[in-house]
Order: C-alpha cells, then structure tokens, then sequence
C-alpha cells in the first residue's frame, strides 16, 4: 500500500509498505482522509521536538472499516470511523484519574508511532467511533480528531452558557475552540494577524474579531467586559508573550487555557496570577472527546465541511504543505483523499 514518510526533515516521500495485519481486539480502515496539521508540519520542518524519524505521519484520520478482529464487537464492516490517535497505558495515575491524554508514557499515532496518512490502517476497536455518513461526506471523519481538541479545551476552560471567551489565534484549532464554545451559548472574540483567517472565524460563527497589528486588543476586551476583564481565555498563539498577555487580560477569577508546547520560558509574576486568583490550565490533545464532537456534526452545530479549505489527492501532499506554508490568510485546513473511497 501507498503511506506518507518523512525520512528526516523537509525530506518527504510516498512509499510503497506493507498494508498492516490486525489482532482480535483491532481493526483495519481503509482511510478516506487526513487532516494536515500543524504539527505535522513541525515533524516535516524539524521543528516538532516529540517526533522522531523515519515516520509515517498523520494524527487526524478516518475512514470505512474492512476488517475486524474477532474480539470486536464496538464496530462493523462498512462503518465509517474517526480514528483517536492517542494511545496511553491504562494504569500511571494519570490514566487512573481518567485523563489518558496525559499518561505518562502518552504516545500518538502519527508523532510518536506511524500515523495515518496511509491507504489502510489498523487501530485498537476501543479507539475508533462511528460517524453517521448521511450527514458528513466520509472524508471529513478525520476532522473529528482536530474539534476533539477544541472540545477538551472547552472542557477544560469550563466553557458554558454566557461565558465571554477571548480565543487568541484563529487558525483550525482557534476555529474549532470558538465553534464548540458557540454552541454552548457563549460569545466568543477572535484575535489574529491575518485579516484572511479573521473573515473566516466570523464567516463561522465569531461574535467578534480583532486583528492585533490593527487594533488594540486590551482596549477592545475591556470595551467588551465593561473594564473588567475577560472570563475565559484560550491561548492557541503559544508564543512567549502570548501566556502572559492571557493573564493580563483574564479577569478577576477567570480561566486561562493553554494548549502550546514551547520550552521557551514566559515573564511573569505571580502577582499577576494571585492577585485575581485565576485557575490556569493546560489543554492537551483530547480526552475521550470524540462521541460530543460527532454528535455536534450529527446536529449541524460544528461544520467540518467550512473548516476544510481545500481536498488534494494525497498524491498531491507536498502541494499541500506548500500552499498551507505559503498562503495562511486563506488555508485553514486541507484533507487529502485517499484513492479507492
């Protein structure tokens, strides 16, 4: 079968491997499509510290079911599946007080072990969710795995009805935190840079944008919550100065989620932090989230299809990183498709 390895950075290739074997509690998906994600960009350009090399990459991926163990009783032949990529070890004490995604010894498929940009794949049954296909083409069944993480952010930031979220950065997980934070009833501002991806967040659902190298992204916050502040704030800029400008903005008692990986220290007193006693948390990947992010494509609530840019053959995967790499102001996501679905 055909899969997508990076042999080493900026060092990509289509080869020729052998389709996988299943055992009794797994089952074999022939993948309709992937996401492309930030951090497959990182593993394609050296700079994501968790990969290691050569790797077939591709954490967002999903597709119909040809093959089941004979332990498998979750799932069917013919279904279509979204695929969690997070494998975790069921017994540190993280797993114990059921948050997988943190496990000690966490890996994911894509990054840590071959992933999913592949004609076929073999996944745990205790991984893989039914996607109702009258309502979602099968090739948006990988974009559950991207909404699963704005839904964990959401969880995680304790999101409810008429909360105000300030959501910095609007690039698809941006997108996803502010769509899930919508259809729990709240208002939701979007910061960014690129005026591109700002018309996007507010043709999908947005309260308000706000380009920072435009306007005054202070004055417009407290504009919103009468100088107060803002109650909920997600950070997926990651940036150095991006945590501290969270803590700045939160209000008395807010929330702060954060979702970044970067090993770069940020300035901060703790002051900043006691002083209005906010709960800040980090946000990793997704705990289980599939099932409340299907059941938001079921009903209409989260749109998949507006989140998806463009679909490429994945014959065409460089082009793909080319034109994510090259034009941001108009790519949010792209899914390759997979040939035979």
């Amino acid at each position: 079968m055909k899969a997508i390895l990076v042999d080493e950075p900026f060092k990509l290739r289509i080869a020729e491997i052998p389709e996988p074997s299943i055992r009794e509690d797994e089952v074999l998906i022939q993948v309709a499509g992937a996401g492309i994600c930030g951090s497959d960009m990182g593993i394609y350009n050296g700079t994501n510290s968790l990969a290691t090399y050569p790797r077939l990459i591709g954490h967002e991926y999903g597709g119909r079911v040809v093959e089941i163990g004979s332990r498998v009783e979750k799932v069917r032949v013919g279904d279509c599946v979204a695929v969690d990529p997070v494998r975790s070890c069921g017994h540190c004490y993280a797993c114990a007080q059921g948050r997988p995604n943190v496990c000690r010894s966490l890996e994911v498929t894509g990054v840590h072990r071959d992933g999913g940009f592949a004609e076929y794949v073999a996944a745990p049954a205790e991984a893989v969710y039914p996607v109702d296909t009258s309502r979602l083409a099968p090739e948006y069944a990988c974009l559950v795995e991207p909404y699963s993480i704005g839904m964990q952010v959401n969880h995680r930031g304790q999101v409810s009805r008429g909360d105000k979220l300030l959501v910095m950065g609007s690039g698809p997980i941006g997108i996803c935190i502010m769509q899930i934070a919508k259809s729990r009833g709240a208002y939701v501002m979007m910061s960014d840079v690129l005026d591109g991806r700002l018309e996007n967040a507010r043709r999908m659902g947005a309260d308000q944008v706000i380009n920072v190298q435009k306007e005054d992204l202070a004055a417009a916050v407290y504009a919103l919550t009468g100088g107060e502040g803002m109650p909920v704030i997600a950070d997926t800029v990651c940036s150095v100065s991006s945590f501290p400008q969270a803590v700045e903005l939160a209000s008395p008692a807010g929330r702060v989620a954060v979702v970044g990986l970067i090993s770069q220290p940020s300035a901060l007193a703790q002051v900043a932090i006691t002083k209005k006693e906010l709960s800040i948390v980090g946000s990793r990947l997704s705990n289980r989230r599939f099932p409340e992010v299907i059941q938001g494509f079921e009903s209409g609530a989260l749109t998949p299809d507006k989140l998806c840019s463009r679909k490429l053959p994945y014959t065409e995967v460089e082009e793909a990183f080319r034109l994510i790499r090259e034009r941001p102001q108009e790519i949010c996501k792209i899914v390759l498709q997979f040939a035979g679905v």
